[in-house]
């Protein structure tokens, strides 16, 4: 890590504003493959690591992008290897509810034996990518800076203006400042989506009935209730309630919220009891109609908010990052910069279909299964079932 420079010519080839994991593992990766680049983080220097509930499922893929970062020695013995994904239809049926598994070996044989992926707590995914960032060589990290506005004439470099009056020239702008991106709304990228008008409950959990390292998703007719599986038989729930039901659950003894979580749940995941803090948090589709604007690319949340049904959001994220890699380095072979138009475009038609296409998919999966609706259930557990004997469709799926 480098000190930001204070020189009012210098022109950086990237820009990070935001650190959460995406911008910050772009930031690291951008760097190492020899791109001036700066981090604009708006966490107080001194600040701790906030508490979060939340453990993100990364997926092989994501976990190999992180690999690049240099976490996985950090996060060794932290992280708990995901063997498998379970589906159940928890509405009433006849003959039983409906069902379908995933396992490692419904996705081409990994040559490093991966399993599907790996439970990563994210306060501990943030910690290990801060300690990478302050060890990367020439990266510059701007702490307890906030973005106030950005401009630059078409073709020059961008200008961002920080709240302290601070000015950074830059040749690409990546937003990586979450949903409610202050860089998208000052680039004039609307959005669209929708309010389900739910929360989600969160919370870590010590299970009684061993995991096996399958996460196990219930589909209820009020909505999902997920246990993904993490270190020492615990495991981080999601349960997906009406707006003010699952805020009024968290503010509630943490004795009455076990008793709630066993009278519904403990036939399904067997008993469990609260294990450390919980919360609640609005639960909301929100995607940008364009991913670039100017010298200004989206990533993660700024672009699209989707339903963490499946836990893909943080995934697109890092697709994103290997994205704009590739178009910031294929640029510079060419003898283009970081910012060019045609390469943010390159970048914006590789995005959009696949973050737009996952998030109408992940909306639809909830439209479909959070009812009790009699002429839904029997289509969706055949639905289930097909999935779970016909193999090319599992493994299509998976």
């Amino acid at each position: 890590m480098s000190k930001p420079s204070r020189d009012p010519d210098k022109v950086y080839d990237l820009a990070v504003v935001g650190a959460g994991p995406v911008g910050t593992s772009l930031a690291i990766l951008a760097n190492a493959r020899g791109f001036d680049t700066i981090l604009i983080d708006g966490r107080a220097p001194s600040a701790d690591i906030a508490a979060d509930t939340r453990t993100f499922a990364i997926v092989r893929g994501s976990w190999r992008l992180l690999g690049a970062t240099g976490v996985h020695d950090r996060l060794a013995g932290e992280t708990e290897p995901l063997n498998g994904l379970e589906a159940v239809d928890g509405g009433t049926h006849i003959f039983g509810a409906p069902a379908a598994m995933f396992h490692s070996d419904d996705l081409p044989e990994d040559p490093d034996g991966e399993p599907l992926g790996r439970m990563v707590p994210a306060a501990l995914l943030q910690e290990a990518l801060d300690a990478a960032a302050g060890e990367a060589a020439g990266l510059a990290w701007l702490k307890g800076a906030r973005f106030s506005a950005l401009s630059g004439p078409d073709g020059r470099p961008a200008q961002i203006e920080l709240q302290d009056g601070t000015f950074i020239r830059t040749r690409l702008v990546a937003a990586c400042d979450g949903v409610n991106s202050s860089v998208r709304a000052a680039a004039g990228i609307p959005t669209e989506g929708r309010d389900y008008g739910q929360s989600v409950f969160a919370a870590n959990v010590q299970l009684e009935r061993s995991h096996g390292g399958i996460a196990r998703q219930l589909f209820t007719p009020e909505g999902p209730f997920a246990t993904l599986p993490m270190p020492g038989n615990r495991a981080n729930l999601a349960w997906y309630m009406k707006r003010g039901a699952a805020e009024a659950l968290a503010a509630m003894p943490v004795g009455d919220i076990d008793a709630e979580l066993n009278a519904r749940f403990a036939d399904f995941a067997g008993p469990m009891h609260i294990d450390g803090p919980v919360s609640a948090y609005p639960l909301r589709l929100k995607l940008a109609e364009r991913m670039v604007s100017g010298r200004v690319a989206l990533l993660g949340d700024a672009a699209h908010r989707i339903n963490p049904l499946a836990g893909q959001g943080l995934n697109l994220g890092f697709k994103d990052v290997g994205a704009l890699i590739d178009v910031m380095v294929e640029a510079r072979n060419v003898g283009l910069d970081p910012g060019a138009p045609a390469s943010l475009e390159r970048y914006q038609q590789w995005r959009r279909f696949d973050a737009t296409g996952a998030a109408l998919f992940m909306d639809g999966v909830d439209r479909a299964f959070s009812n009790d609706n009699p002429v839904l259930k029997p289509l969706r557990g055949l639905a289930l079932a097909v999935a779970n004997t016909v193999a090319p469709l599992r493994r299509a799926l998976a």
